[in-house]
């Protein structure tokens, strides 16, 4: 099948972001917080997700966009079976140096090495604004068909009052050359894409924005339906 203009477009962007975190790698895995360290609802949402992937022994948890994989750990340490995801080798590379024991693999969001249903939860943790908004849908029918029925979603991000576009060309610590883009959208739209691929939405929390950041964070925990399938 020959790939469609979108085929193609996404493939170029997945391409840039990869090369992206290749290049600042080292440099973003010394800067981001230790999860432990982050502000208590932040801490209160990702135990609470963790509590009910647990309880409900449904199958694994994928953290995709792990990064360098801190906060897979994290979650490891409150009983979760989590492994990571991403699409940076170099990211997985320092993943799989700091925990060893976990299991991280390579590859995009998009396209998760899961079966249809084998998933208990899947976090996308301040992982998911790299993406256009025309490949959100994609990516969110995905998370849906790897989840089981009543598995949960939780997925964090930075939200804008209207869909904004920014670019910025340095990368983390020495400011090595690396373009990012990232897209803010509003958080009821967000809302809305998640309930289109099938989700319903249980809980939804609005941070205002620490200190030296402008946009808001907006948190989404949802669940895929034990019964019935998005259409």
């Amino acid at each position: 099948m020959n790939p469609t203009p979108l085929d193609e477009y996404a493939g170029a962007h997945l391409d840039a972001i990869r090369q992206s975190y290749d290049t600042v790698a080292a440099d973003y895995a010394r800067s981001v917080k230790d999860p432990g360290a982050l502000d208590p609802v932040s801490r209160a949402v990702l135990s609470a997700f963790a509590e009910l992937v647990t309880l409900s022994g449904l199958g694994p948890t994928a953290d995709v966009g792990c990064g360098p994989g801190k906060v897979t750990a994290y979650l490891a340490g409150l009983g979760v079976s989590a492994f990571g995801v991403d699409l940076s080798p170099r990211m997985i590379g320092l993943a799989r140096a700091a925990h060893p024991d976990l299991r991280f693999d390579i590859g995009p969001m998009s396209a998760l090495a899961a079966g249809d249903s084998e998933l208990g939860g899947v976090l996308a943790f301040y992982s998911t604004h790299h993406l256009p908004p025309a490949e959100l849908p994609q990516v969110y029918r995905e998370f849906h068909r790897a989840l089981a029925p009543g598995g949960y979603l939780l997925l964090v991000t930075r939200v804008g009052e209207e869909e904004e576009h920014q670019r910025r060309t340095y990368g983390y610590g020495n400011g090595a050359p690396a373009p990012f883009d990232s897209y803010r959208l509003p958080a009821d739209r967000i809302a809305d894409l998640l309930e289109r691929a099938g989700f319903a939405i249980t809980a939804q929390t609005l941070q205002a924005p620490e200190e030296g950041a402008k946009r808001p964070v907006a948190g989404f925990l949802a669940r895929k339906p034990a019964t019935g399938t998005a259409s």
